[in-house]
């Protein structure tokens, strides 16, 4: 994060384009006691410290609706020329990549190198719902006081991320899957931390805090 923007009160943005979660994430926000606002307007993004993309659904569909609903080339500058935190939660990490392969191959946003793909599992089912651990690779901000904890998962689809070094954290399901992803100033989640009660209050914290 630039200096000028540490030097300022935390305000986050949730960028709104019709996800599901949305007010999880905004009651969330409001818990740990900082300044939130639910909004796809520009002056909102601009004033913001962070910016949160929430996800509910399928890559095509929330695709669709972002590039819709958010003014994608000024967010972009916010994002890579202003440096300021963006964090993808669910699908919203997912749309993180190049490209996705849920119902049919749709370009993504391609904040970060990857494909976002389905899962491969024999006996276990889908979508992978409910409590599992990470498994940290990384010791970044955003995990602080962190350490092979469970979040709440719920996903058919992962991010298959390009460059290794992107990957922060991993969880099992059938089989290893990236579960936290990052590059620079952009960070995703694969689980749902705003309905992990106290470990996703945590890395919350620590994404507002830190970042």
């Amino acid at each position: 994060m630039t200096k000028y923007l540490k030097s300022k009160k935390p305000f986050v943005c949730i960028l709104n384009y019709g996800s599901g979660n949305i007010t999880s994430v905004y009651n969330a926000i409001k818990f740990l006691g900082y300044s939130t606002k639910v909004s796809n307007n520009m002056s909102d993004i601009s004033k913001s410290t962070h910016l949160i993309l929430p996800g509910v659904g399928a890559f095509d569909s929330s695709m669709q609706k972002i590039k819709y609903k958010l003014p994608l080339q000024y967010l972009k500058k916010e994002i890579f020329k202003n440096k300021k935190p963006f964090l993808g939660i669910c699908v919203g990490m997912q749309v993180l990549a190049t490209f996705g392969y849920e119902f049919k191959k749709t370009k993504g946003l391609n904040y970060i190198d990857g494909e976002t793909i389905k899962i491969k599992t024999k006996k276990l089912k889908l979508p992978h719902i409910g409590w599992n651990k990470i498994k940290i690779l990384k010791k970044i901000d955003i995990l602080e006081n962190l350490n092979n904890k469970d979040f709440y998962f719920v996903h058919s689809y992962y991010f298959k991320a390009k460059n290794k070094n992107n990957i922060i954290a991993t969880t099992n399901y059938n089989h290893s899957f990236p579960s936290i992803i990052n590059k620079n100033n952009i960070y995703g989640v694969q689980f749902h931390p705003e309905k992990s009660l106290t470990n996703g209050l945590k890395l919350l914290n620590n994404f507002i805090k830190n970042c």
